[in-house]
């Protein structure tokens, strides 16, 4: 949006091409940018496109040729009142003013909550908020800024400066806060003052909104906070019981809707959107020998405690994929060579340690393209270092390798298409435009970059590792959780 703002206001006429149902979405994104009214015209989602053209040129030609108003000429952008909100009165009266819903049109006059994630919450007093920011030594008026540069053009910053010192903005709606209104929001979200300095980590990352303000982000902690806090690195560390895997993520959510003025259909797009997730702690007393954590491999030390951000799915959509043996598959699979993953991968009767990614990888970019992060348990990642892969390298370089296809596959993905500019960019490893390589090529990888790839070593229980898309190349996605202490 930002670049169609930009295009108007430097005097030359533009017109949005959007669906109805997103519009109010696409008026608050340009009252963000600063042209509340810039112009636009439906397109329809089914309608033909030989015969939706006929219909909506007249109208965007009439856009483009039109003069401006005067109302248009002002322009205006979005505020949001930073007083601080406190209610007084009884307990009872407060939790109904922070549960309080608004109605909106655009989602069939659906509740909303105003202040929440639509969960009861803990209510904000004085007391308890003076009491979380005993877990930092930051002021409680500092605005949240970067801790460090992040450099690479980040997808979450949308193009904006990512330097020490840059105040954070949270999406969707661009709004800054300072320690204490995060503080707010750990409160309510049920943290402890110990677990604060993570919250102030995921802050720093932008929230719960992720790049573009439409959620499907979850988090890691790498580092000896993780034990600190009482993280479960065990059975079940996704799912509801451990208060600080719980309660982390939450704040994430209520930073998403209190500082990301989060409304579905209004402010954010995405389509079925998120449920919420638990961050999760990284296992790294489990790992390999060899096997670096999440921190070392950013270039932190063992010692050092960080925040790895990832993303569920595109568009605002949980991703996450499961992929499952049958009862003790695996294990006779590693143990002994029997049963049918042994049989697909022509190891049967052959005991010892195997490569078990080979069973389900190919697979793998049936449907899709790039990287993948593996929630791995700790035996299925030693399984994998007696295999031979000694380090984490090792299997993001034989991923790599793996996604390599031809031509003729490469062709029917979907999201290729973006990757390589409409099959005008260059193919790295032939050096020619990827429109000019024969069907039978077969030197594209669904990988860009091995290290696109990600290996999370936690989690316990039934052999079998869930995975969703992997990291984005040239994003930095890791926040020093230390330097808020």
């Amino acid at each position: 949006m930002f670049q169609v703002a930009d295009i108007e206001q430097s005097g030359i006429p533009i017109v949005s091409l959007i669906y109805e149902d997103q519009s109010e979405c696409f008026r608050q994104a340009a009252l963000l940018e600063g042209s509340p009214l810039l112009r636009y015209v439906a397109v329809s989602r089914t309608m033909q496109g030989p015969e939706d053209v006929e219909r909506f040129l007249p109208e965007v030609f009439n856009h483009l040729t039109r003069p401006l108003t005067e109302a248009e000429k002002k322009g205006g952008s979005y505020t949001i009142n930073q007083n601080r909100i406190l209610f007084e009165g009884t307990l009872e009266d407060a939790e109904k003013f922070y549960m309080q819903t608004e109605r909106h049109p655009a989602l069939r006059n659906a509740p909303i909550a105003k202040y929440t994630d639509g969960l009861p919450i803990v209510v904000p007093t004085e007391e308890r908020v003076a009491e979380m920011l005993k877990g930092t030594s930051h002021k409680p008026d500092e605005l949240i800024t970067l801790q460090s540069d992040h450099g690479g053009f980040a997808f979450q910053s949308m193009g904006r400066k990512r330097t020490k010192g840059t105040p954070v903005v949270f999406r969707p709606v661009d709004r800054g806060a300072t320690v204490e209104q995060v503080a707010v929001n750990a409160v309510m979200a049920g943290c402890t003052p110990d677990m604060f300095p993570v919250v102030l980590a995921i802050a720093e990352s932008g929230g719960g909104g992720g790049g573009d303000g439409r959620g499907s982000v979850g988090f890691c902690v790498s580092g000896p906070i993780a034990k600190e806090i009482g993280m479960n690195f065990d059975v079940g560390l996704m799912g509801p019981g451990n208060p600080a895997n719980r309660s982390l993520a939450r704040a994430g959510e209520l930073m998403w809707r209190n500082f990301g003025g989060n409304i579905p259909n209004v402010t954010n797009c995405g389509v079925m959107g998120a449920p919420l997730f638990n961050a999760i702690p990284e296992d790294l007393d489990s790992l390999p020998p060899g096997w670096k954590g999440l921190n070392e491999e950013y270039d932190f030390k063992k010692d050092e405690s960080i925040l790895y951000t990832f993303n569920f799915g595109r568009g605002g959509s949980t991703n996450i994929h499961r992929t499952e043996f049958s009862p003790g598959g695996y294990r006779a699979f590693v143990k002994s060579g029997h049963g049918g993953v042994a049989r697909r991968l022509g190891v049967k009767g052959v005991p010892g340690p195997k490569n078990w990614l080979e069973y389900f990888i190919p697979g793998i970019w049936h449907d899709r393209e790039g990287g993948i992060t593996f929630f791995m348990l700790p035996q299925m990642a030693q399984a994998l270092y007696d295999a031979g892969f000694k380090t984490k390298d090792a299997v993001y370089e034989w991923i790599y390798k793996a996604s390599f296809t031809t031509m003729a596959n490469y062709r029917t993905h979907s999201w290729v298409d973006v990757n390589t500019n409409s099959w005008l960019g260059i193919e790295p490893k032939s050096g020619k435009p990827y429109k000019e390589l024969p069907d039978d090529y077969d030197g594209v990888s669904f990988v860009r970059d091995p290290y696109e790839s990600c290996i999370i070593v936690t989690g316990s229980g039934e052999e079998y590792p869930q995975w969703i898309s992997g990291r984005r190349p040239g994003t930095d996605p890791v926040y020093n959780i230390d330097a808020w202490r």
